[in-house]
């Protein structure tokens, strides 16, 4: 298999209704292969991502449509403030999973942003694709997981964090944290 070229252009405004629909299709593909129909983890009218919380990531951060080959393949959003970064969202679309095309995304990003350090990220439980990419493709660890018992974090000080109990989520997630030394 021939190596795919894959670039990430700033998400422009006529593109936004279908890249809000690509993540929520994106998260559910993979909750339904997961779970099947008997999934329970929506946050709103059988999506797993609701659209507030796309297009809050979408609104505060920098969103990227990732293509491959010059098709659209994806989407990213990130958040970085002095050598801190959040990964917002990243997906591609089922049709090229398994093609190393989140992990050329991922590569992209971290030039892009040298100057950070520090990235974190969450995902659901149940997104084991998910673990297996942050873990073992892009070197992320495995921090806390957040669930009934021990709720997401309320951090007033921290800017990167303050929104996140309002954005929803399944309450069962996992946040990673990859630290890069130069």
């Amino acid at each position: 298999m021939s190596k795919a070229k894959v670039t990430l252009l700033p998400l422009t405004e006529d593109d936004r209704e279908q890249f809000i629909k690509d993540n929520q299709w994106t998260f559910k593909y993979g909750s339904m292969e997961e779970f099947g129909l008997r999934n329970d983890q929506f946050e709103e009218d059988g999506e797993i991502i609701s659209r507030k919380t796309i297009e809050d990531s979408i609104d505060q951060g920098e969103a990227y449509r990732i293509l491959c080959d010059g098709e659209k393949a994806g989407g990213v959003v990130i958040r970085t403030k002095d050598d801190k970064g959040e990964l917002e969202l990243l997906f591609t679309l089922p049709a090229v999973h398994g093609k190393g095309v989140g992990y050329a995304a991922w590569c992209e990003i971290e030039k892009m942003h040298p100057e950070v350090r520090v990235w974190e990220t969450f995902t659901p439980y149940f997104e084991t694709r998910n673990i297996h990419f942050y873990v073992n493709k892009c070197g992320f660890h495995i921090v806390e997981f957040y669930n009934p018992f021990h709720k997401g974090p309320t951090c007033p000080d921290d800017e990167m964090h303050e929104e996140e109990d309002a954005n929803g989520g399944t309450g069962l997630d996992f946040l990673f944290r990859k630290e890069i030394k130069k």
